[in-house]
């Protein structure tokens, strides 16, 4: 077994009492990969048909499945083109007890690297906001990769400091989810190298940082709005506590009770701290997380006499909105060719913001403040390229269904062109229907997009974006 910090053994015997020798022994197993299905693009249902790894459901996540220790699936073309997200299985709880719903105002705090976010995502089904933040901005950058290539159109990427968007953002957002920086004890077995961050900074070095963040969330929150507040840890310093210091100090919020499966945990406390929701490696098959539902009352109308709760209202307005400009002739002409199936922002005048030749299609131009530090506001539809052309951007091709575009190339993920196409590589096209075409191709594999191409002569000139290549 591996090597762990006294401290932590002595805290867990205490909380786990007869179970404490199950709960040693997990650290003899060896850690279950995962992987969570994109169900904007495929049903979670036809998974097992279609992906080409040992897998096998996960119970509690109706979109999330074990996979072997044999399979690569990051080694995969459905990787790149963003059928799934590899993660680790209990931390796909989060993101599934919060009740996310089309056209919802939907905040992740701290969302990097973005498995919590992606999911959200998809749930918006394009209608509402996404409004994703990481403080770190080289983790903000690997979060709106990892948005992008799930094809995530309704979204802005922060790196903003919590109490920055709490100025901007007072009672603002309908549901918001903290997945907060812990001590990460529920992750040692799957990172060990997570145990010398422990012994720097322990639960109590933490604890501050998640009780200043809890309270800034729900002053964010709208009135009735859903908090769901998670960590990768096992103290009760950085879970249970805070939550009894967020009731204490916000009385108008409770825990809510989520539904519960087998090998769940209740929360250790009383009343409704119990409806918090541990998961340990000796009771299921994922590592170590905690989650805590939580639901600020609604306001009631001056006078009321107990009729109910007022309907969600934006209770704060974020201030002057952005101007958006009109669509340039070239981008027009090519974007007139492209339908997208996943946003209910329509590609027209009036929805478009252009900055520095790049432009983007707004959800919502209320979230474009001054003084927040974006890293994507909306979807990057492409670039005007000398005030003439226009050339699409990666972003765009992922949020596309392979009808989402008026010529289409697809391969097999068998192909070895899929391969060279992932690598940059320029392809000899003219075996196929398309050889003949001319122009720009929206290239898929088995009929998911993954990029674009430009067709010549039997030839594809390679645009899939470099960043992003296969290595």
């Amino acid at each position: 077994m591996m090597n762990l910090p006294q401290n932590y053994l002595d805290e867990m015997k205490e909380l786990l009492g007869e179970d404490y020798d199950r709960f040693l022994a997990s650290y003899d197993r060896v850690p279950r990969p995962g992987l969570r299905i994109h169900t904007g693009k495929l049903a979670a249902g036809k998974a097992r048909e279609l992906l080409p790894f040992h897998l096998e459901p996960v119970p509690w996540i109706s979109n999330g499945y074990y996979y072997g220790a044999e399979d690569i699936p990051s080694r995969h073309p459905y990787y790149f083109a963003g059928l799934y997200y590899l993660q680790e299985p209990s931390a796909m709880t989060p993101a599934s007890l919060l009740p996310v719903h089309p056209g919802d105002k939907v905040l992740d705090l701290c969302a990097a690297p973005g498995g919590k976010a992606t999911e959200l995502g998809v749930r918006l089904r394009g209608e509402g906001v996404l409004f994703a933040n990481d403080i770190s901005n080289s983790r903000a950058k690997a979060l709106l990769k990892n948005l992008e290539l799930f094809g995530i159109p309704n979204m802005f990427v922060t790196s903003e400091d919590p109490g920055r968007l709490l100025e901007k953002f007072p009672e603002y957002f309908d549901k918001i989810l903290i997945d907060a920086p812990c001590s990460g004890e529920g992750m040692f077995r799957k990172d060990p190298k997570m145990i010398a961050g422990f012994e720097e900074r322990g639960p109590e070095y933490y604890a501050g940082i998640q009780k200043q963040l809890v309270l800034q969330a729900a002053d964010m929150l709208k009135s009735g709005g859903m908090l769901l507040y998670s960590t990768c840890t096992f103290s009760r310093k950085e879970n249970e506590d805070v939550i009894s210091f967020l009731l204490k100090e916000r009385e108008d919020f409770d825990v809510i009770c989520v539904p519960r499966y087998e090998g769940f945990s209740d929360g250790l406390g009383e009343g409704s701290i119990k409806n918090c929701v541990r998961i340990w490696p000796h009771r299921m098959g994922g590592e170590g997380h905690f989650a805590a539902l939580l639901q600020k009352k609604p306001h009631r109308q001056e006078n009321e006499d107990c009729k109910g709760a007022l309907p969600l209202k934006e209770t704060g307005r974020p201030g002057k909105q952005a101007k958006a400009g009109k669509l340039p002739e070239a981008a027009a002409n090519f974007l007139s060719r492209v339908s997208l199936p996943f946003s209910s922002t329509p590609i027209a005048d009036g929805n478009i913001l252009t900055k520095d030749d790049r432009l983007y299609l707004i959800p919502d131009q209320a979230l474009i403040l001054p003084g927040i530090r974006y890293l994507r506001t909306g979807l990057y539809l492409g670039d005007m390229i000398k005030g003439r052309m226009f050339e699409p951007s990666q972003a765009l091709a992922q949020a596309l269904t392979a009808d989402g575009f008026d010529s289409c190339i697809s391969f097999s993920a068998e192909d070895i062109r899929t391969i060279k196409y992932l690598k940059g590589e320029t392809l000899e096209i003219g075996d196929l229907a398309a050889g003949n075409a001319k122009g720009w191709q929206l290239v898929c594999v088995d009929g998911w997009p993954l990029g674009w191409g430009k067709a010549n002569g039997g030839t594809l000139k390679n645009k899939y974006y470099s960043g992003w290549r296969w290595q």
